[in-house]
């Protein structure tokens, strides 16, 4: 079902300010999560919601944290989240770092006990639109099995790089995982078969049944290469982070448990002019593609014509997502 994104955006934000959050919180929050619905990824939209609250609910998720932080060098944070909602703790360590970023060149942030992020290239495309560079990297529970295995050991373990260009920042935005965990769900929740090699069931067995690869493990992607990567994130980031690693990982898919990844951002200032990217990124653009019908894109392209698109028809949310975030909302059929 197509809704407006003002009353989305409205109904999310009082379920939020219901559940405890504060107003500036809440907004952060919803924003997140809305961009994620207008760019094509609902994997990452309001389905996260309802979770969200049972999280506060239970008392994993502090509503009112913006962390904790330490400088441990002149371009070394660390922040302890304090449990607090993942968008909130992200954002008040990428403005310290990239004010930071201004004086020292280069500045990260090392994140510990914080909630889910949301879609990362948001935060990308945010510090790129400031004319800086930014490198993300984030860890989850065990999803994805090893190359070669049948069991879940490694997170999906996204990486965002985000670089100024005109008329949008160059965003690239991907999980090593075939897929995300939420994506599943998402398919799930829609009753939609998966593709074929996105994902094995319990029992190690390739699956296109949405429900059961959510007790699975999907599929690392790139094969061999992309289980390397994902697998060199995830002990980066626990090392830089001090946070779980693999099947200790939790809390990011449930609702009870303390959320015990990772998170790594790097600000830097940037060293070439922006119009030498985005002449580059034109060139690219401009290459004849394989497929008449199917034009050259660079990463970021498609979600920003996701984004149009729904500015016109509005946000795509499954129905039944709908009345638990009006539920949460306490908002009647009658409203």
């Amino acid at each position: 079902m197509f809704l407006a994104i003002d009353e989305v955006h409205n109904t999310a934000l009082l379920a939020l300010v219901h559940a405890g959050v504060p107003e500036e919180h809440a907004n952060t929050q919803v924003r997140l999560w809305i961009e994620a619905e207008r760019r094509g990824h609902p994997s990452h939209g309001l389905l996260r919601l309802p979770r969200i609250v049972e999280r506060i609910a239970n008392g994993v998720a502090d509503p009112a944290s913006q962390g904790n932080h330490q400088w441990k060098g002149d371009a070394f944070l660390s922040v302890d989240g304090r449990n607090g909602l993942g968008p909130v703790v992200a954002q008040r360590a990428l403005d310290l770092i990239s004010a930071r970023a201004k004086t020292t060149g280069v500045a990260m942030a090392a994140i510990s006990n914080s909630n889910h992020l949301g879609m990362l290239a948001i935060y990308a495309e945010d510090i790129a639109r400031k004319g800086q560079v930014l490198i993300g990297l984030t860890t989850s529970e065990a999803l994805v099995h090893p190359w070669g295995g049948r069991q879940a050991m490694v997170g999906t373990n996204p990486v965002t790089i985000g670089v100024p260009a005109d008329p949008h920042p160059f965003v690239l935005d991907m999980a090593t995982g075939l897929i995300s965990m939420g994506k599943v769900h998402d398919y799930a929740n829609r009753n939609q078969p998966l593709e074929p090699g996105w994902a094995l069931d319990h029992a190690g067995n390739p699956t296109l049944d949405a429900s059961a690869a959510k007790s699975g493990a999907i599929a690392p992607f790139g094969d061999s290469k992309g289980y390397a990567l994902g697998l060199a994130f995830e002990v980066l980031v626990a090392t830089l982070t001090n946070s779980a690693l693999g099947r200790d990982v939790a809390g990011t898919l449930d609702s009870t448990n303390v959320c015990n990844k990772g998170d790594v951002f790097i600000v830097a200032e940037s060293g070439l002019e922006r119009t030498a990217v985005t002449r580059y990124l034109d060139l690219i653009r401009a290459t004849a593609p394989a497929d008449p019908d199917k034009p050259v894109r660079v990463p970021g392209d498609r979600a920003q014509l996701s984004r149009a698109a729904s500015d016109e028809t509005g946000i795509n949310i499954a129905p039944e997502i709908w009345e638990k975030i009006r539920s949460l909302a306490a908002l009647s059929a009658a409203d």
